[in-house]
């Protein structure tokens, strides 16, 4: 499906010099002189290199034809993540490099999106907030204010954030799954 050059959004998967690309940030450009343009960091699916391109708005772009399936998280061991589907009870499984450090955000039963592509799972999904469990944290130190500094955390799923000087350690918390960051303290 084509798509002009301005339609491009972080997340979309685009077919371009024979491979699939994830777009990873998007700038729309308007320079004094010369036509607009949309600066794009894409990163290959297939192989895992990223690329800087431009596109001119007037340009057209070939959007990937992609499904989306919820399935619920099951289980997973060394290398592999199992889900399996809502609808069909069908499972499958997606190799732990495929999520990045997303795998260690699953829970039993969380519900995500799996995006197939000719077949073959490409992406995961995750809901975008989750809650995690401070595991420890460092002590605040007196005279620092809460909106200039963070300090480190690990998660009781094994992550290391920033999160702000009153996070205790055994607090709850919500996670930004895209970017991994402190949310807020949940009840």
């Amino acid at each position: 499906m084509k798509i002009g050059a301005n339609e491009i959004k972080v997340g979309m998967i685009i077919e371009y010099k024979d491979d699939y690309w994830t777009v990873l940030k998007t700038q729309h450009v308007k320079p004094g002189k010369g036509g607009a343009f949309n600066q794009v960091e894409l990163k290959s699916i297939l192989r895992g290199t990223k690329l800087n391109e431009r596109f001119r708005s007037s340009e057209n772009i070939e959007k990937a034809e992609i499904d989306e399936k919820k399935f619920n998280f099951l289980y997973m061991d060394e290398n592999d993540c199992f889900f399996m589907d809502n609808k069909s009870f069908e499972q499958i499984s997606l190799s732990k490099k495929l999520t990045g450090e997303k795998y260690k955000l699953l829970k039993e039963n969380l519900e995500v999106v799996i995006t197939f592509m000719e077949d073959k799972p490409i992406s995961l999904e995750l809901p975008n907030n989750i809650e995690c469990i401070v595991e420890k944290t460092d002590a605040a130190v007196k005279g620092q204010t809460a909106a200039s500094s963070y300090k480190p955390a690990t998660l009781d799923n094994g992550l290391n954030i920033s999160v702000p000087p009153f996070i205790e350690a055994g607090e709850k918390i919500l996670l930004d799954t895209r970017s991994l960051e402190y949310i807020k303290k949940s009840n």
